[in-house]
């Protein structure tokens, strides 16, 4: 079996129902009416009926949210400020062989070529990948940035508990070396979850351990050199890398008790490579700025797993309102630093 590792995402996301209600008469809520969106999750159509078809899901387990249409996103965007949006696509089934996984694949790369072909300018995409089956992941990796102009790929932090940065997954981080990747990830449930059910009772997955989840796969990567080895891709951590900022001093300071031992100046040169998204929402920026630069924040929104009110009314305002940024860095986390680190997205 081939368990993707996003399943989480669309059975345990908050608000799944205000997600589902239409989105209109938003009004532009920010001073900056062309964003770009890094972060701007999408369940395919297409997917959702081949998946139904083969019985690899039940429609009612999915989120109200993963119904949503291009129609509804441009809808939110326009209300957003968001000039373009980079999809990252979830396609949460059990696969029971890699010619399943690749058929699945190919579907959702199809519709999301569809759709930014049909919005003009609104829309870019990310492969999705799944390291657990490295026969995929790479065919995946030559078909959607080889061939259809595919701006990165979209990898979760751990499958079945292996997370990124282990050296298993060398052979598909050549392929992406090669292609100097922007290398887009994603939190799943930590390793031992229950299957559909929070890790504690009452607390849903989504708001601790996705961001432990998160911050692991950095840890490993910065163990593992991965960023030493592979020294062309660009690594996105999203939610502002978890509770990476928040625990850099004791990775610093501990660090040489991890095999192979971390030293303290590895550390931060790490938290200076990756990039980080403000999808969350982003928690106040201070101790984010004092270790990374402004130029590697990037917008995201984490819509529609996020509801559009969540969106709207807290995290924008609380990116727009943080005392932290200048107005120049707003700037470049709106729009400029995604611009320079994915130039594609000058000419979708």
């Amino acid at each position: 079996m081939l368990d993707s590792a996003q399943s989480s995402l669309l059975t345990e996301s908050p608000g799944t129902e205000q997600a589902a209600r239409p989105v209109h008469d938003l009004g532009v809520r920010s001073p900056h009416p062309d964003k770009i969106d890094v972060h701007h999750h999408y369940c395919p159509p297409e997917w959702r009926e081949w998946a139904q078809r083969h019985g690899l899901v039940e429609p009612a387990q999915l989120p109200p949210w993963s119904r949503l249409d291009a129609d509804a996103a441009v809808r939110f965007m326009d209300g957003a400020g968001i000039a373009t949006a980079v999809l990252k696509p979830m396609l949460p089934a059990r696969y029971t062989s890699t010619a399943q996984l690749r058929e699945a694949i190919n579907i959702t790369l199809r519709s999301m070529t569809e759709t930014a072909a049909s919005h003009p300018g609104r829309f870019a995409f990310y492969v999705p990948l799944f390291l657990n089956d490295l026969d995929a992941s790479a065919w995946a990796v030559r078909r959607g940035l080889g061939q259809l102009g595919a701006v990165g790929v979209n990898i979760t932090a751990n499958y079945g508990g292996c997370y990124l940065g282990d050296r298993s997954y060398d052979r598909v981080f050549a392929e992406l070396n090669d292609f100097a990747a922007v290398v887009d990830t994603h939190p799943h449930n930590l390793p031992g979850s229950p299957p559909n059910a929070p890790t504690v009772p009452g607390i849903p997955n989504f708001l601790c351990d996705f961001l432990l989840d998160t911050t692991r796969a950095a840890v490993n990567m910065i163990v593992n050199r991965t960023l030493d080895r592979f020294p062309d891709i660009k690594v996105v951590l999203p939610h502002a890398g978890g509770f990476l900022p928040f625990m850099a001093t004791r990775l610093q300071a501990l660090g040489r008790f991890c095999d192979p031992p971390v030293e303290a100046n590895t550390v931060l040169d790490y938290l200076r490579r990756f990039y980080y998204d403000t999808a969350g929402p982003l928690a106040p920026a201070a101790t984010l700025l004092s270790l990374v630069p402004p130029e590697n924040i990037l917008f995201g929104t984490d819509w529609p797993a996020a509801p559009a009110d969540s969106v709207l009314d807290l995290s924008m305002p609380a990116l727009e309102n943080d005392p932290a940024f200048t107005p120049e860095q707003l700037q470049g986390i709106y729009r400029e630093n995604s611009l320079r680190l994915i130039p594609q997205l000058t000419t979708v």
